[in-house]
């Protein structure tokens, strides 16, 4: 009997300290800990639009092409109480190929946004911000059929905002408007040849005569790489649903000097139209409007005694791209 209670009284010892040595390594162990949630939100979104025609022995004539769009859009958000930090970088470089031409570029865009904002209470909408932004392309640029003399180049534009103001931003309208009136603006061409030129509203470079050669100039000044600003920065951002699976989004920058024609406002609208057909395949059609006084047109010269050919500023003109494409879209974490 003494035995039998002995070895009751010794499983139930045991039995008690594999569940206890169980509950402690459930308890410590971390794959069991609830994580803590993160003041970060990440976007990640890759798409590449393809459009194709093709002509064999087709009556009517046509010539066959394929132009190809990749795009990337990259976010990262962090909101703790009162405070708000926004970066976003947005990348595009597009191609078109045609029967009897070579490669051409139809998009180029590297552009970087952050914003910084303050709000005395978690109930309002209005912020004290402070704004950071850069745009410049991948590659050169042409004034296609000429690919001698590239009208642009990396970093030749670069253009720097920096500045602070006020900013509204309303989630649930996914709307957002800024405004600063203070703003540097800062271009940058480096590059020697289109900085010589005065591109971009660069000061261009000084030349006089050669004394030994009186068709050839002497360069006297370079022209200026860098250019700074001061004025005042408005910009907007709005995206809607408009109609089930169709998206309406608009991006506006308006910039005006004060010192330099102050009033002529520099302008850069981008519009879209989102269809969406399903998690990875959507239609899009987009307008991109731009005027800078700064930026002027180029034109091909051919000097009729000698053959060559330059190129000569036009003056400022409105830039117009219109886009529509159908691809693919993947979204990751």
């Amino acid at each position: 009997m003494k035995l039998l209670r002995s070895t009751l009284l010794l499983l139930l010892l045991l039995c008690t300290s594999n569940n206890f040595a169980q509950i402690i390594q459930t308890t410590l162990d971390p794959n069991q800990l609830p994580k803590l949630p993160s003041n970060w939100t990440k976007k990640n979104q890759l798409g590449f639009d393809i459009s194709e025609i093709a002509f064999v022995n087709w009556s009517a004539g046509g010539t066959s092409s394929i132009s190809g769009l990749f795009k990337g859009e990259f976010g990262r958000t962090y909101i703790k109480g009162n405070h708000k930090w926004v970066n976003e970088l947005i990348v595009k470089y597009g191609l078109n190929k045609q029967d009897g031409t070579e490669l051409r570029k139809t998009d180029d865009a590297f552009q970087l946004n952050s914003t910084y904002g303050f709000r005395k209470d978690t109930i309002s909408n209005w912020y004290y911000s402070a704004k950071f932004n850069f745009n410049t392309q991948f590659s050169n640029g042409y004034n296609y059929p000429n690919r001698d003399i590239a009208i642009s180049k990396p970093f030749a534009p670069a253009y720097i905002f920096l500045g602070a103001g006020a900013e509204n931003s309303n989630k649930a309208k996914n709307r957002t408007f800024y405004f600063s009136p203070i703003t540097l603006k800062t271009t940058l061409v480096l590059d020697d040849y289109l900085a010589n030129q005065g591109s971009f509203g660069v000061r261009k470079a000084v030349y006089a005569p050669d004394p030994l050669d009186p068709t050839a100039q002497i360069l006297i000044e370079e022209g200026q790489k860098v250019k700074a600003e001061f004025g005042i920065l408005f910009t907007a951002y709005m995206k809607s649903e408009v109609f089930k699976n169709i998206f309406y989004e608009n991006r506006l920058s308006l910039y005006t000097d004060y010192l330099n024609k102050f009033g002529n406002v520099d302008v850069d609208y981008d519009t879209r139209l989102d269809l969406v057909v399903n998690a990875y395949v959507k239609a899009n059609i987009g307008i991109h409007l731009v005027y800078d006084d700064d930026i002027k047109t180029k034109k091909d010269v051919v000097d009729p005694t000698t053959g060559t050919t330059t190129q000569v500023n036009d003056g400022p003109r409105a830039q117009l791209r219109q886009v529509l494409g159908v691809g693919l879209v993947y979204a990751f974490q």
